[in-house]
């Protein structure tokens, strides 16, 4: 009798096993929202990562029918500081996304001093799309931990910050990069600009030691409390300091040179301040740009980027893409994109497209053959209007921006509803200098 009932139970199983599977086999599944989710028509090359991060599978992406939209040919290299999510390799994906012909990424965690190591396959799949792409390590510009701080005189707190230096050198040499940007620190209220100074100088001849090949690329800062390298003396200081100068260079932002009072709003304001850096640290030194607008005056000190036109220093970027000086660097946006900063409709790419443009005015191109901006005046009737519609341009991607992405967030770091759980942020690329000091006091 027992035999019997386990017997019938068994058979029992097997029939609803048997007509399960029939049911899977012949009732789909419901699609999910994502999955249903039209995306625009692409040519084949790699699907944009899941969000799901998968930081250790990246080969599984292979294949995709993504179009990436035509890049501008031009001897000045324009592109944006793109999210690394789910693996660098996926930067350079988000930079074609776009049409940048440059780009800046994060070689790890911005905000957390360790992270696994990059994998064999992150490695190669990360040269692999440089190579498809056609993207040079020449214009990809990495851009070092906000949490590192070379100058404090603290030696246990800047040993750990330059634990973390040497390992993003060292992640950057992995995947053949050639640049390597970071804020060179702060004295935190405790020491002499010269004494961190020295500490900064003495931190980057280490670590040429213990790498082969990677330029150092120190930025100009705001000026903020005691951030170092907001005074041309200060960036000029610490390379003279330096062992290796074939291995040192500078970065400029354009928010942050105009906030620690160089005038750069007009042609003859950014002629004077290139001539005045090439006097005091060399132009051999320069290595690339960021290019962001300033929400603040002249000299205030404040490290608050805006969208390009958006601020005063629509001229300064006309000057920066028809100066000769500044070819073949790597020209870098950092400015807010509201939660869409990938695609070919987002912040980044009308910015991307408008820099082009205003270079084309002063090149004779589109509405003049000379511009005097001398005293920030457009020289020929007409291009005062065209510099106006391509500000517009600007507004109206921030407009549809912040539309689709929810208002922008109150504080620093904080997502809207719309790109919450994306790894997106509405606020600046960079943090501001005060806030960045404030963290270096407790690291």
């Amino acid at each position: 009798m027992v035999q019997t009932r386990r017997a019938t139970r068994v058979a029992a199983a097997a029939q609803f096993k048997s007509t399960s599977n029939d049911h899977d086999a012949q009732v789909p599944k419901r699609p999910t929202k994502s999955s249903t989710k039209r995306e625009p028509e692409r040519a084949s090359v790699e699907p944009p990562p899941t969000k799901r991060r998968r930081t250790t599978r990246p080969d599984d992406t292979d294949v995709t029918t993504e179009v990436f939209p035509k890049r501008v040919c031009s001897p000045w290299k324009v592109g944006p500081h793109v999210s690394a999510a789910g693996g660098v390799e996926n930067a350079v994906l988000n930079a074609a996304r776009i049409g940048a012909n440059a780009f800046a990424l994060f070689v790890k965690s911005q905000r957390k001093w360790a992270a696994p190591p990059l994998t064999e396959s992150n490695i190669s799949t990360f040269k692999a799309r440089m190579t498809e792409f056609g993207y040079s390590p020449a214009h990809v510009l990495v851009h070092g931990s906000y949490l590192m701080n070379l100058g404090n005189p603290d030696d246990e707190k800047r040993e750990k910050s330059y634990e973390c230096f040497l390992d993003e050198i060292q992640r950057c040499e992995q995947l053949g990069l050639e640049l390597y940007n970071f804020h060179p620190g702060s004295t935190v209220g405790r020491t002499t600009k010269e004494h961190s100074i020295a500490l900064i100088a003495e931190c980057i001849n280490r670590a040429h030691k213990a790498t082969t090949s990677l330029t150092i690329v120190i930025e100009n800062m705001a000026g903020a409390g005691n951030v170092i390298g907001s005074k041309f003396s200060e960036l000029r200081g610490i390379i003279d300091r330096v062992e290796n100068k074939d291995r040192v260079g500078v970065c400029l932002d354009t928010c942050h040179l105009y906030a620690a009072g160089y005038d750069i709003s007009t042609q003859a304001g950014w002629d004077a301040t290139i001539s005045e850096y090439d006097n005091v640290v060399g132009l051999s030194y320069l290595r690339g740009l960021h290019l962001n607008d300033a929400r603040t005056a002249l000299g205030s000190k404040k490290d608050r980027h805006e969208n390009i036109g958006l601020g005063p220093l629509s001229l300064t970027f006309r000057a920066a893409l028809t100066d000769p000086r500044m070819r073949d660097l790597p020209l870098i946006l950092e400015t807010p994109t509201y939660g869409t900063d990938m695609g070919p409709d987002g912040v980044w790419a009308a910015e991307i497209s408008v820099l082009y443009r205003m270079a084309e005015i002063q090149a004779g191109t589109t509405a003049a053959t000379t511009v005097d901006r001398a005293n920030g005046v457009v020289g020929r009737e007409g291009d005062e209007d065209v510099m106006k519609t391509l500000t517009e341009e600007v507004r109206a991607a921030v407009a549809a921006a912040k539309q689709m992405g929810g208002s922008q967030a109150k504080g620093k770091g904080k997502r809207t509803r719309a790109t919450k759980g994306r790894g997106k942020q509405v606020r600046d690329i960079e943090p501001s200098e005060d806030a960045e000091e404030e963290g270096s006091r407790s690291e």
